[in-house]
């Protein structure tokens, strides 16, 4: 493809983002018949179809999947190169696109001001979204970097771990286990018990658990997110398994209370993803190194 183009590339990335030429040309604030005119370039010099349509409905073929990828990495190279410039003309150090599982929503914030306090200067975006979603986006190069618990084996992104994740069973403070030392598990199967919703990586570590332990638990309810579950908990509604990272407000002001269960809580790892396909530099590698170095201490949460 020795016509290529970065303009050529920029209209195929916002067609493949938005399925539609009329939505891309208003994303890049270009006419309808110019994306056309592009795609058809690019196709031409591709030598096959990039987007097939369907009736009313778009899609990639397969050689766009392909070239998509190879598109968003060269945009994040000249992205970076033109932060890098800007950066050098108005003295701001870069900017830096974090994506977060929503538990680490509770301390992301915290470790992005602390790196700020070494790198005057720098500005972030930090986008909250499910696990499948955020794993998405840095396939996808719309973030520089992530933060969650270990990725799918088969997912081709980079996991270094830097802090512990606990969990735990939560109740209302007035609940008649709280103050009991040692509960069995057992002693749960009849209680009121309050699910996230199906997909949650906090159910499926909730469904893992029980299965080991051959248990099946009264659900009364499923609930879609942290704050809903820990407002049903702090109404009485039910326990409910959790992020320690989730509840540390409420712990501290007495308006939920940690079960004392055996062998609780449970834990996962925290971790820094990146892209296995480039290497870090510049400011993510600067994120990365100081994330490695003080994320344990940033993340740490009290039972």
């Amino acid at each position: 493809m020795k016509n290529l183009s970065l303009r050529q590339l920029q209209v195929f990335d916002a067609v493949a983002e938005t399925l539609s030429y009329a939505a891309a040309a208003g994303r890049l604030g270009i006419t309808q018949p110019a994306v056309s005119m592009l795609m058809r370039q690019l196709e031409a010099d591709a030598g096959m179809p990039l987007v097939v349509r369907q009736g009313r409905r778009m899609d990639l073929t397969a050689a766009g999947t392909v070239l998509l990828q190879h598109a968003r990495a060269i945009l994040e190279q000249v992205r970076g190169v033109e932060d890098s410039l800007a950066s050098l003309k108005s003295g701001r150090r870069g900017h830096l696109h974090l994506g977060v599982v929503s538990t680490a929503n509770y301390f992301a914030p915290r470790l992005l001001m602390e790196f700020q306090r070494r790198e005057p200067g720098v500005t972030f975006k930090l986008s909250v979204a499910r696990r499948d979603e955020v794993l998405a986006m840095l396939k996808d190069h719309r973030i520089d970097v992530a933060i969650a618990g270990h990725p799918p084996g088969e997912a081709d992104v980079e996991a270094e771990t830097f802090a512990r994740h606990p969990h735990c069973i939560v109740a209302a403070p007035e609940h008649r286990m709280v103050g009991q030392r040692r509960i069995p598990w057992r002693d749960l199967r009849d209680e009121p018990f309050i699910f996230r919703e199906t997909g949650s990586a906090t159910r499926q570590f909730l469904e893992h658990l029980l299965l080991s332990k051959s248990l099946k638990v009264n659900v009364t309810i499923e609930l879609a997110g942290n704050e809903t579950v820990k407002q049903a908990v702090m109404a009485g509604m039910g326990i409910s398994f959790m992020s320690a990272h989730a509840v540390q407000v409420e712990l501290a002001a007495e308006r939920i209370a940690v079960l004392d269960v055996v062998d609780m809580p449970k834990w996962l790892d925290w971790c820094l993803l990146h892209r296995r396909d480039s290497q870090l530099s510049g400011l993510s590698a600067a994120f990365r190194e100081f994330v490695m170095q003080q994320g344990k201490a940033v993340a740490a949460c009290s039972l």
